[in-house]
C-alpha cells in the first residue's frame, strides 16, 4: 500500500513497528522458556554455538538484511551462492547478524560506496574478497 492510499502513513508505521517489536520480544520470551540441554541441542542441530544462537534470536530475523545488498553491490549472486555453497552463505548470514558496523554498512548500502568501503568495517570482508573474485576473474 502507497503512502498516498494510505490514510495516516506514520501512525500505520510505528503500529507495524510496534508489532514487529512484540513479536520479537514473545520469541525471545520462548527461548529463555527452553532448559539449557534443550536450547543446546538446537544449537547444535543448526551446527552453531549456542552462545551465537543466544546473540542472533536477540538481534532478530531482520539482522543480516544488508547481506543480500552488499553481495548485489560486490555483482555475486546471492541465489547461486545459495546453490552452490549453501553453508558459506549461511555462514556470512551469521557473521553479519553479529556485526557492530551497521550503521557503516547501511550508509555505504545507501550511497552505492560499499563495494569500495567494507574492507575497514565488514567482519564477512575476506570471504567476500574471495568470493569477488572467484566471480570476476582477472582477465
Amino acid at each position: 500500500m502507497s503512502t498516498a492510499t494510505r490514510p495516516y502513513p506514520i501512525v500505520q508505521d510505528l503500529i507495524e513497528s510496534f508489532a514487529s517489536w512484540l513479536k520479537h520480544r514473545r520469541e525471545i520470551n520462548e527461548m529463555r522458556q527452553l532448559d539449557r540441554a534443550d536450547f543446546d541441542r538446537i544449537a547444535n542441530d543448526l551446527r552453531i554455538a549456542p552462545d551465537d544462537l543466544e546473540e542472533l534470536v536477540r538481534h532478530g530475523r531482520h539482522a543480516a538484511d544488508e547481506l543480500p545488498k552488499m553481495l548485489e553491490q560486490l555483482g555475486i549472486s546471492a541465489d547461486a551462492l545459495g546453490r552452490a555453497q549453501p553453508l558459506l552463505l549461511r555462514d556470512l548470514e551469521r557473521v553479519c547478524s553479529l556485526c557492530n558496523h551497521k550503521g557503516q554498512c547501511d550508509r555505504d548500502l545507501a550511497d552505492g560506496t560499499a563495494a569500495e568501503n567494507y574492507h575497514g568495517y565488514c567482519a564477512n570482508a575476506s570471504t567476500l574478497e574471495t568470493l569477488e573474485r572467484a566471480e570476476h576473474p582477472p582477465r
